[in-house]
C-alpha cells in the first residue's frame, strides 16, 4: 500500500512506478539505443568521406566545414518541419535529423586527425611503396584514431540528449515519457526517463572510451612513458 501512495502523492522517487511501468521504460530505452546508434554509424559513414573531401582542398573545405556548422545551428523542430515531407512521422525523420546535427563534430574531428598525422610517418609510409588507398588506411587512420574516436564520443553523448527531441513525432525514446508526463506533472516519470537518458550518455561514452582504448594501445604505452620520463626528472633533482 506504501508503494502505490506514492503514485498517488505524485513523488519524485516511486518503486512501484518502476515496477509498474518497467515494460514501458525497457521499450523507450531501447527505442533511444537504437536511434542514438543508427544515427551516429550513419554519421560516421557520411562524415569521414566529407572529411577526406575538405583536406584535399582548401577551396572545398570551408563550404563542407561552414555547411555542417550551419546544419547544427538549425533548431530541431524547424530541422524536423523541414525533413518532414520526405519522410512522414516515422524513425527515419529522426534519424536523418540527428545524421545532420552530428556532422559538425564528426566531420571537423576527423579532419583535425588526419591532419594532425606527422609528415614524417606519411613520407616514411611512401618510401616503403604505400599507395594512396593504404597509406590513408594502414597508417593516417590509425593515427588519427584518437581525434576521431573523440569526435564520436561527442557525437553520441549529444545524440543521447537530442533524441529526446524526436518526441514530438513518437520517436524519442525516453524523451516519449518524459514528454507524456509533463502534461500531469508526472514526477517519477519525468525523473526516471531523465536518470534513464544520463546514464545511456555516461554508459556509452565509457563504452567508447574502452574501445578506444583498445584501438589506440601505443597512446597508453606512450602516457607511461612521460609518466616514467616525469619521475626520473624530478628524482634527479
Amino acid at each position: 500500500m506504501a508503494g502505490q501512495n506514492c503514485l498517488v502523492t505524485n513523488d519524485w522517487i516511486c518503486g512501484e512506478y518502476l515496477r509498474s511501468r518497467s515494460q514501458e521504460l525497457t521499450d523507450a530505452t531501447v527505442q533511444h539505443i537504437w536511434i542514438t546508434a543508427v544515427s551516429v554509424a550513419i554519421g560516421l559513414l557520411v562524415a569521414f568521406p566529407l572529411a577526406l573531401l575538405a583536406r584535399r582542398s582548401r577551396r572545398i573545405a570551408g563550404p563542407v566545414l561552414g555547411l555542417t556548422t550551419v546544419l547544427y545551428t538549425v533548431p530541431s523542430l524547424a530541422m524536423f518541419s523541414l525533413l518532414l515531407p520526405l519522410f512522414g512521422l516515422s524513425a527515419a525523420l529522426v534519424v536523418t535529423g540527428l545524421v545532420l546535427y552530428s556532422l559538425t563534430i564528426l566531420v571537423r574531428n576527423i579532419l583535425a586527425g588526419l591532419e594532425a598525422v606527422p609528415q614524417e610517418a606519411r613520407d616514411a609510409a611512401k618510401g616503403m611503396g604505400y599507395g594512396p588507398g593504404r597509406l590513408l588506411w594502414e597508417v593516417e587512420l590509425p593515427l588519427a584514431l584518437p581525434a576521431v574516436m573523440a569526435g564520436v564520443r561527442i557525437a553520441t553523448v549529444s545524440t543521447v540528449a537530442l533524441t529526446t527531441v524526436g518526441s514530438i513525432v513518437g520517436r524519442g525514446g525516453l524523451g516519449n515519457l518524459i514528454e507524456d508526463a509533463l502534461p500531469s506533472f508526472f514526477k517519477a516519470q519525468v525523473l526516471t526517463a531523465s536518470v534513464l537518458c544520463v546514464l545511456l550518455a555516461v554508459v556509452a561514452d565509457l563504452l567508447l572510451l574502452g574501445v578506444q582504448r583498445l584501438l589506440t594501445p601505443w597512446t597508453r604505452i606512450r602516457t607511461t612513458r612521460d609518466a616514467v620520463g616525469a619521475v626520473a626528472k624530478v628524482k634527479a633533482v
